[in-house]
C-alpha cells in the first residue's frame, strides 16, 4: 500500500467490518425469537425467556466495557482488539449448535460481551491510528457499519434459517481477526510505554513522514516525557486507591467525562437503540395495526443506514459542533412536533385518520438524528480523553453507555403504557434538548485537531501546540516547564516514508 490513506483505510477496515458484525448481533433477535416461538421449534421459549434472549447482549455491556479498558492499557490496542473479537466467534458457533435455551443464552452473552468491548475500543483505535483529516470520516463510518449490519440481518431473516444466519455472522469477525493481525501497535500506547522508537516507526507507517506528522508525534512524545519527569513516589495500596479517586478531581478528566455523559444522553434519548427494539410496539400505537411490520422495519433500517452513510461524507465538510447542534436541535423540534400532533389526535382535537403525517415527521426525525445525535457521542469517546486517562475514561464511559442503554430498554414499554406514545416522545425529546443545550457551552470543536491538541485544550483552556510561547508560560504555572525535559527527538527531514512496514512489529 503506497499512501498513508490506504494504509489507514486497510487498518480501519478491521474496525468497520467488526462493527458490521455487531450490527448483526444487535438485530439477530428479529430472526431468532419468532423462530423459537413457532409451534414447530425444537427449542421452545416463553415470552419472559424470549425477552432475556433479546436483551442479554445489553446485560453483557458493563463487563465488556470494563474488560476492554483494562486490557487495552495492559496489552495494547492491537492484542486487545484481537482478544475481544474471539468471544463473538465462540458465541455465534454456540448459537449455531445450540440444543437448549442455556446454550443460546451463553452464546448471546458472549456476542454482547464482544460487541460492548469493541464499540468504544474501536473509537479509541480510530482516534489513535488515523490522521485528524480522516478521523471524523472513519468514526462516522463506524456508526454506518453497525446500521448496515442491522439492515443486512433484517433482509436475510426472510430467506435463511437462524442457524444458517449464525454461521454467516461469524465470517465478518474472522475477516476482522486477520486484518487486526497485520496491524502495527498503536503509536499512542507505545509512547505511553516509553517505546519511542517503535512508536515513531508505527506512526510514520500510518501517517507518512511529513512536517505535520513529525510535529504531531514529537508533541505527543514530549508531553509524555513531561509527565514522566515528575518525581515518582512509592505508594501503599491505600495511597494508590486514593490517587485513583483523585483523578476525578482533575480537570483534564472531569471535563471530558461530563461531555461524554451528556453526549451519551443525547445518543440514547435520540431513540437510536430504543426505537429499533420496540419498533412494532411503537408503530402499533401510532397506526393501530402491525400487518406492515416487515416494511416498517426495512424502511426504518434504510433511513437510518442512508443517513449514517451520508453523515460520513457530511462530516468531512462540516464542523462537528455545527453538525451536531444543527441536526440535533432540528431533530428535537421534529420530535416535539410529533408528540404534539399525537397528543392532539388522542384528545380528539384533530382527526385521527391521518397516520401518514406523524409517520412522515418521524422519517425526517430519524434523518436528522442519525446525522449528528447518533454518531458524534461515540466518536467523542475516541477523541477527548487525554492519553493518561484514556483507559479509565473508556471504562467509565462504557459503564455509563450500558446504564443508559439498559435504562432506556427497560423503561420504554412502561412509559408507552403509562403516558402513551406522545408522552414517551415528549420525555425523551426534553431530556435530549436539555443535554444538547448544556453541551453547546462546553463541547469544543475537535475537527482536524490532533489528539495532543485536544488534550492541551482540556489542560490549558485552548487549542495550542506545546511549542507555543503561551503554552510554555502556562506549563510553568503548572510546574511543567519544557526545560525540565530532556527531549532528544530527531528532527523530521525526510519528506517521504517507505511503504514497507517491518513485520517484526506484529510480533
Amino acid at each position: 500500500m503506497s499512501t498513508p490513506l490506504l494504509r489507514q483505510s486497510w487498518t480501519m477496515s478491521a474496525v468497520l467490518i467488526n462493527m458490521f458484525g455487531q450490527g448483526l448481533v444487535l438485530s439477530f433477535p428479529s430472526s431468532l425469537l419468532p423462530a423459537l416461538q413457532h409451534p414447530d421449534s425444537p427449542i421452545r421459549v416463553d415470552l419472559d425467556t424470549a425477552s432475556w434472549l433479546g436483551s442479554i447482549a445489553g446485560v453483557a455491556g458493563i463487563p465488556g466495557f470494563l474488560t476492554s479498558s483494562f486490557l487495552m492499557d495492559l496489552y495494547g490496542r492491537k492484542l486487545t482488539h484481537f482478544l475481544v473479537i474471539l468471544p463473538a466467534v465462540v458465541g455465534w458457533l454456540m448459537i449455531h449448535f445450540a440444543n437448549d435455551v442455556t446454550c443460546l443464552m451463553i452464546g448471546r452473552f458472549l456476542c454482547g460481551l464482544s460487541g460492548s468491548a469493541t464499540v468504544s475500543l474501536g473509537a479509541i483505535v480510530i482516534g489513535e491510528y488515523t490522521s485528524p483529516k480522516y478521523r471524523g470520516v472513519f468514526l462516522y463510518l463506524k456508526n454506518a457499519a453497525v446500521c448496515l449490519g442491522a439492515l443486512f440481518m433484517h433482509i436475510v431473516t426472510g430467506f435463511l434459517h437462524w442457524r444458517t444466519i449464525s454461521l454467516v455472522a461469524v465470517m465478518p469477525f474472522l475477516v476482522a481477526l486477520f486484518i487486526v493481525y497485520t496491524w502495527p501497535e498503536s503509536p499512542a500506547w507505545l509512547v505511553k510505554k516509553q517505546q519511542y522508537d517503535k512508536s515513531e516507526k508505527a506512526f510514520y507507517w500510518l501517517r507518512g513522514k511529513t512536517e505535520e506528522s513529525c510535529r504531531e508525534i514529537k508533541d505527543t512524545i514530549r508531553a509524555q516525557k513531561e509527565r514522566l519527569s515528575k518525581p515518582k513516589l512509592h505508594h501503599t495500596y491505600v495511597e494508590k486507591t486514593m490517587n485513583f479517586f483523585k483523578k476525578f478531581t482533575q480537570k483534564d478528566f472531569i471535563k471530558p467525562f461530563i461531555i461524554i455523559m451528556l453526549a451519551c444522553l443525547v445518543l440514547e434519548m435520540s431513540l437510536r437503540h430504543v426505537f429499533p427494539a420496540y419498533l412494532l410496539h411503537i408503530m402499533s400505537k401510532i397506526t393501530g395495526e402491525t400487518s406492515q411490520s416487515f416494511y416498517y422495519t426495512l424502511g426504518s433500517d434504510i433511513i437510518i443506514t442512508g443517513s449514517a452513510v451520508f453523515a460520513s461524507a457530511l462530516v468531512k465538510i462540516m464542523n462537528r459542533r455545527t453538525l451536531l447542534f444543527s441536526t440535533g436541535f432540528a431533530a428535537f423540534g421534529v420530535l416535539m412536533a410529533v408528540s404534539t400532533y399525537l397528543f392532539l389526535e388522542d384528545k380528539g382535537i384533530i382527526p385521527g385518520d391521518r397516520q401518514w403525517i406523524p409517520l412522515s415527521m418521524l422519517v425526517f426525525y430519524f434523518m436528522f438524528a442519525n446525522l449528528g445525535c447518533a454518531p458524534i457521542p461515540i466518536a467523542l469517546v475516541g477523541e477527548i480523553f487525554p492519553l493518561a486517562h484514556r483507559g479509565t475514561g473508556l471504562a467509565l464511559s462504557g459503564v455509563w453507555i450500558a446504564i443508559c442503554l439498559m435504562a432506556g430498554l427497560q423503561s420504554t414499554p412502561h412509559l408507552i403504557d403509562s403516558i402513551k406514545v406522545y408522552g414517551f416522545f415528549a420525555v425523551y425529546g426534553i431530556i435530549m434538548g436539555i443535554s444538547l443545550f448544556m453541551l453547546y457551552f462546553i463541547l469544543p470543536e475537535t475537527k482536524d485537531r490532533t489528539l495532543q491538541e485536544i488534550e492541551n485544550y482540556f489542560n490549558y483552556g485552548r487549542f495550542q501546540n506545546v511549542d507555543d510561547e503561551e503554552a510554555n508560560t502556562k506549563m510553568i504555572e503548572y510546574g511543567r516547564t519544557e526545560e525540565s525535559v530532556d527531549f532528544n527527538h530527531s528532527e523530521c527531514t525526510t519528506p517521504k516514508m517507505t511503504n514497507n512496514y517491518s513485520m517484526s512489529m506484529n510480533k
